[in-house]
């Protein structure tokens, strides 16, 4: 305890002899403060000390008196200066050690402490040297000394440079700013330098000046551990050590170098780490000879090496490890740490791992840095190998069988069995069920080990273990290990790049793993993500071979748990046959091989490959769609076919119906986008040999013929029949689209055949459903030629060919029958079929589809018994349904006037009928109808109900009917957009205009409302072309004039319906509101193109008349006379003809409204005969001439019956005087005012003053 109180109190008096002179010489506050002892017990020692130290005081007070006025001449700077003076003749002084750089060793900068530290070591070289030369001389007597001697063992060293040393040590120990690493970069310069620093006395003053005793706090003892360890990372740095070994093998100082390092490791966790880190750095300078002779014997590191597994210690491993690596020699000193005889097999053993575990496990005190005993072990369990070429290599050969040497077999296999058990014991068993930092470390481990790590090892580090550890951080985003799990994936994304190789194997892990639900439990788009970066042939087919292994081999079903491979086993045993058609009956087996079949064709959206290449990937997919969906062996599970010179296999356990069933699916689809991507290719070559359709029936075929391979199931004898007829009919039809080459019968042959192909397939998919349809579709086939090689068939489908059909009457009804449960892929072929045959449509096969359109399953609410009958007589009578009824919308008063009030004597009464409603009775649509069309007809919702019947939930006939409904619609729309200019397309207009203004439509579905309103816009109004030709008559262009027009006058009342928001209400009614407008512009537009004589457009006009007589008689015409106007405006002829009717019946309405209303359309028809358009000017003022009667008499009752309104006033005026300037251009006004009574004159003179004297003026 007085040994401990002294050098206290001697380290005290050399700190306050630094403030004394700092303060009086450069005012600089010491690096390092602490406390002052406050013992007031003084030996005669100290007595003397302080006597000495006055005397120097004084004497140093002296010396710069004498000397103040030199330094004030001077330019230097004015940092503290030490001078190392010795009597002497001649006043020769010895070179100066500034101070002041101690200051910059604490600076932040880097540079400014780099230039600090070699500035001083400068300096002290130069005292050094100075000192030396002089060291015999005596230097008591004027001598300069910063401290009182004291045995530190640095006696030879001048007294600036113990100084240094001293301060320097206590510097490191110093938590300012940057002043444990300045001091330390001084230290380890300056014992470099400087070999009069012995090793020795630098360790026993480190152990002096940074003593820790039981009075410290924690913090001052934190701060003299590392600064002593900051003192021994400077000896080391300084090379001189090996200099001592160098010049003496047999040193012990780096013996005890060692053992204060391991025993400093030793007193806090937290100094094992850069305590080991530096006995390192000199395990790399050392040769191994001092390594076995000096490390290992350290004192202390035996000890430290026994107990690192019990009391994990990562440390300790860390420098075994490196310290074996080195010297290559193995040796007891490790104790049971590392095996002996070393080697990487055992230490990697089952055994040594679980030894070392709990060593691995406290390794996690760094994070969120990852300790260096896992790059460490990293690299011996995997050798610095190119894993890119290995990959490379795997990438090019990975579809071929190639030989390896057995020394790379053995060496790739003990790498792999290391891995594993490393995987198992340390990440699986130790880390990952253990706390949140250990399963951070895991995944850190894992990354690490992917950098080296080649792709056919990917499954051994993607274990299920840690895929599932990883659903269960990914599924759950409120936790700490949720950003961790993300931040893995980003890595295991980065890591993959654009390797497919890795890529594969990775996507493989993760969903055999997962049971192919990665993505849906963790919410992400990882694994969909990786897929869609496909870009090269070979990475798709490896991709694919993988998934097809995947699916065959069924090596994820050992990991299962027992338990639930009993439950499967007993479900497939005792659960009944809809049990097993599910996936979930399977097991969680099915669901992965579920996710291989739809991900198999998947793969193919996002390729960009040529054609040639897609293809090729089109082929093997295709393949074990096939094979796994529509085959199974009678023997075993591989066959090999020696035509197609291919091995095919089989899962052992029995593929489920539901599972084929997919694969047939999918395969339909795989068709059906193979045919779409042809687009028009047979208009530019001839059958291509790769054609996917004509591939799959050739392989088809092949298997069929293997006697060890029977289709996934049984088929009666009408379903077998019609699988042979279709097969023989595709071949058929193959030759036929090979000699067509380039033309439209090709382009019809080839999709006839993959509609077969389509058919074929749902004949095998849904037993005794589709033979029948089989059978028409071959008829229909046959008859598209004439050959005498057609396919066998039975006398049944020979008829007389007087009561035969039309073939596209038989088609279209084909068609029909295929559409209520067809499939899309089968759909997308009845498509392309229709479009190719649509042109030879016949009227009956067109209203076969339109009376689809028509059907309702919903009865009228009030029927009426009259209006039925009516329309069961004339169905095409009423092509809107709107002659007996009123649409159900409220009838709205003209808001048409511009100050924006309503008229009282305008006021628009309800004229809605209680025996009037919806007349809209379920047979309405079925009139006209012949037995066989009803009898197709109800063959069609049979097959409605039926697949209704069979399909699970809460859907309705109602629904499926909507369904079949948009289907045709489908067809309908390809009509529309191949034929155009048909007369046919009338027909189509009609009823569809009908469905789309039904109110019934609208509520049943808004979407099937809104696809006929689509189609009515776009491939109708909208077209590039129209209805034109002879086929055209004007019958029905009148009678649909006539309709359109007064579904224009109809008042509309706003639908009271529960699903409809307000705001999808007013859209529907102003789209409806708005039709009748648009349809009567593209009917007279129509009528324009027909160059029809005049007197055959008269029928037209009178319907304009009756139009217009409604308008001005019945206030319940509801036509916007703004309607009418643009109607005149673009077509001028039908003004003119009904220019003097409007003229008349403007001078005898009996409404004020509707009267100024008309002015406007008499102003519109009036500037088309000024401006002369369509007619010659004689004609045009002939017109007006015949008129002029009707026109002076309409001004007349307007001037001598003014309305009440201003706003109409101005109207009446207004026209007025644009009649008088429309007259003048004809040099007509004379004749107006001779027609005019003086009264009427007089009248429009008082309502328009002095301009009616300029108008009478206008003509010259």
């Amino acid at each position: 305890m007085g040994s401990s109180s002294k050098k206290k109190r001697s380290t005290t008096v050399s700190e306050q002899h630094e403030e004394e002179e700092n303060a009086i010489v450069s005012q600089e506050q010491p690096l390092t403060k602490k406390p002052k002892n406050t013992e007031s017990s003084a030996t005669p020692s100290s007595m003397e000390s302080k006597k000495k130290r006055k005397a120097f005081q004084k004497e140093r007070r002296s010396a710069k008196s004498k000397s103040k006025s030199e330094l004030a001449d001077s330019d230097s700077k004015p940092a503290t200066v030490l001078t190392d003076s010795a009597s002497g003749s001649g006043g020769d002084s010895l070179p100066e050690f500034h101070i002041g750089v101690f200051k910059d060793l604490a600076a932040a900068a880097e540079l400014v402490r780099e230039a600090a530290a070699k500035q001083m070591v400068t300096e002290l070289k130069e005292v050094q040297n100075a000192y030396g030369g002089v060291q015999g001389k005596e230097s008591g007597d004027g001598g300069f000394k910063l401290e009182a001697e004291k045995n530190d063992g640095l006696e030879e060293c001048a007294p600036s440079v113990r100084y240094a040393v001293r301060r320097l040590i206590r510097g490191v120990s110093s938590s300012r700013e940057c002043a444990r690493q300045g001091f330390a970069l001084g230290l380890t310069v300056l014992v470099g330098a400087i070999d009069k620093i012995k090793v020795e006395s630098f360790l026993k003053l480190v152990v002096d000046l940074l003593e820790v005793t039981s009075s410290m706090k924690g913090q001052e003892a934190k701060d003299c551990f590392l600064g002593r360890l900051f003192a021994y990372g400077a000896l080391a740095r300084s090379g001189r050590l090996i200099e001592e070994w160098s010049m003496d093998k047999n040193t012990p100082y780096i013996k005890e170098f060692v053992g204060i390092l391991i025993a400093l490791a030793t007193k806090k966790r937290y100094l094992q780490e850069p305590a080991v880190s530096i006995i390192l750095y000199l395990v790399e300078k050392l040769p191994a000879e001092a390594l076995a002779n000096h490390i290992n014997e350290a004192p202390g590191l035996d000890k430290w090496f026994e107990s690192a597994a019990e009391v994990g210690n990562p440390d300790a491993l860390f420098l075994a490890l490196k310290v074996r690596e080195k010297i290559s020699i193995d040796s007891s000193i490790y104790g049971k740490l590392l095996p002996n005889p070393f080697s990487s097999s055992q230490l990697f053993s089952s055994d040594h791992l679980s030894f070392l575990s709990n060593c691995l496990k406290e390794a996690t005190f760094c994070q969120p840095r990852v300790h260096s005993i896992w790059p460490v072990l990293i690299n011996i369990l995997i050798p610095n190998t190119v894993p890119q070429l290995e990959d490379a290599a795997s990438a090019s050969n990975s579809l071929k069988k190639h030989k390896k040497s057995r020394k790379s077999c053995s060496s790739d296999e003990e790498i792999a069995k290391n891995l594993k058990s490393f995987c198992e014991i340390i990440i699986e068993g130790s880390l990952l069920f253990s706390s949140h930092d250990r399963k951070r470390l895991a995944f850190d481990v894992m990354f690490l080990l992917l950098q080296k790590l080649s792709a056919s090892l990917v499954p051994i580090v993607l274990s299920n273990k840690v895929v599932q550890c990883l659903m269960d951080i990914l599924s759950t985003n409120n936790t700490w290990l949720y950003k961790v799990g993300q931040h893995f994936l980003k890595q295991l994304s980065d890591w993959v790049g654009d390797d497919d190789v890795k890529r594969v194997a990775v996507i493989v892990a993760i969903q055999k793993h997962s049971n192919g639900k990665f993505d849906s439990i963790t919410r992400t788009k990882h694994v969909k993500n990786l897929m869609s970066q496909f870009k090269t042939e070979p990475g798709c087919m490896l991709f694919v071979q993988n998934l097809m292994n995947l699916f065959v081999d069924e090596d994820y079903a050992t990991e299962e748990p027992s338990d639930q491979s009993q439950t499967t086993d007993e479900n497939s045993e005792i659960g009944s046959i809809e049990d097993k058609d599910s996936p979930r009956a399977n097991g969680n087996s099915d669901f992965l091989k579920s996710w291989v079949i739809e991900s198999l064709p998947g793969i193919l959206k996002f390729l960009k490959l040529d054609h040639e290449e897609k293809f090729r990937v089109q082929k093997e997919i295709l393949k074990f769609m096939a094979v796994q969906g529509l085959f199974t062996a009678s023997l075993g599970t591989e066959v090999t076919s020696f035509e197609l010179d291919e091995k095919f296999r089989w899962p052992k356990s029995p593929t489920s119906n539901a599972l084929c069933k997919m694969c047939i699916e999918q395969l339909q689809l795989l068709l059906a986008n193979a045919q779409k991507g042809d687009g028009s290719r047979a208009l530019a070559n001839s059958l291509e040999p790769n054609d996917l359709g004509l591939y799959f029936m050739k392989f088809f075929s092949t298997l069929c013929s293997i006697p060890s391979v029977s289709l996934f199931r049984s088929l009666d004898d009408e379903d077998e029949k019609a699988v042979k007829d279709l097969q023989a009919m595709e071949a058929k039809l193959s030759r036929e689209e090979k000699s067509h080459d380039c033309s439209v019968d090709a382009n019809r042959d080839h999709a006839l055949r993959y509609l077969l192909i389509q058919l074929l397939l749902q004949v095998l998919l849904c037993p005794r459903e589709y033979s029948e349809a089989a059978s028409e579709l071959i008829i229909c086939c046959k008859k598209t030629f004439s050959t005498s090689d057609n396919p066998e068939s039975s006398g049944e489908d020979d008829t007389e060919v007087d009561d035969a059909p039309e073939l596209m009457d038989v088609l279209v009804d084909t068609l029909l029958s295929l559409l209520p449960q067809s499939s899309a892929p089968m759909r997308s072929a009845i498509d392309q079929v229709f479009k190719y045959f649509c042109s030879d449509i016949t009227d009956d096969g067109l209203m076969q589809m339109l009376r689809v359109i028509k059907k309702n399953l919903k009865p009228a609410r009030h029927p009426d018994a009259a209006s039925a009958d009516e329309d069961d007589n004339d169905e095409d009578d009423d092509l809107f349904n709107i002659e007996d009824e009123e649409i159900d919308q409220a009838e709205t008063g003209e808001t048409g006037e511009s100050d924006g009030q309503s008229d009282d004597s305008e006021s628009v009464v309800e004229a809605e009928e209680t025996g009037q409603d919806h007349p809209e009775a379920s047979d309405d649509s079925d009139s006209g109808m012949d037995d066989d069309a009803m009898f197709r007809m109800d063959t069609y919702l049979a097959q409605i109900f039926k697949e209704k019947k069979n399909q699970a939930g809460n859907e309705t006939a109602q629904s499926q009917l909507l369904l079949f409904k948009l289907r045709i619609l489908s067809l309908l729309e390809i009509f529309l957009h191949e034929n155009p200019g048909k007369p046919q397309v009338l027909t189509v207009y009609s009823h569809l205009a009908r469905a789309f203004v039904n109110p019934h439509t609208a509520e049943v579905s808004e979407q099937l409302s809104q696809r006929l309103c689509g189609i009515l816009q776009k491939k109708i109004f909208k077209a590039k072309d129209y209805p034109k030709g002879d086929g055209v008559q004007l019958s029905t262009l009148e009678s649909l004039l006539e309709r359109n027009l007064k579904l224009a006058s109809k008042p509309f009342r706003k639908q009271k319906s529960a699903t409809k928001t307000s705001k999808q209400s007013a859209e529907q009614q102003k789209t409806i509101s708005s039709f009748p407008q648009t349809s009567t512009f593209w009917l007279l537009k129509i009528v324009d193109s027909g160059n029809f004589a005049e007197s055959e457009l008269q029928g037209i006009i009178q319907i304009f008349q009756k139009t217009l007589v409604d308008y001005f008689d019945s206030k319940k015409s509801q036509i916007k006379a703004g309607f009418l106007k643009e109607i005149f405006r673009r077509r001028p002829w039908i003004g003119h003809a009904v220019f003097g009717f409007i003229l008349e019946r403007c001078g005898s309405a009996k409404s004020d409204f509707r009267r100024v209303k008309a002015l406007d359309l008499v102003m519109e028809i009036m500037k088309s005969l000024a401006t002369e358009s369509g007619e010659g000017p004689n004609a045009s003022k002939k017109i007006v001439k015949n008129n002029l009667d009707k026109v002076s008499h309409v001004m007349k009752e307007l001037v001598t019956n003014m309305p009440s309104k201003p706003a109409r006033k101005t109207e009446v005026n207004r026209f007025c005087v644009k009649v008088f300037e429309i007259l003048s251009k004809h040099n007509l006004t004379k004749y107006l005012l001779k027609s005019l009574a003086p009264d009427t004159q007089a009248a429009l003179e008082a309502q328009l003053g002095d301009k009616f004297v300029c108008l009478k003026k206008l003509e010259k």
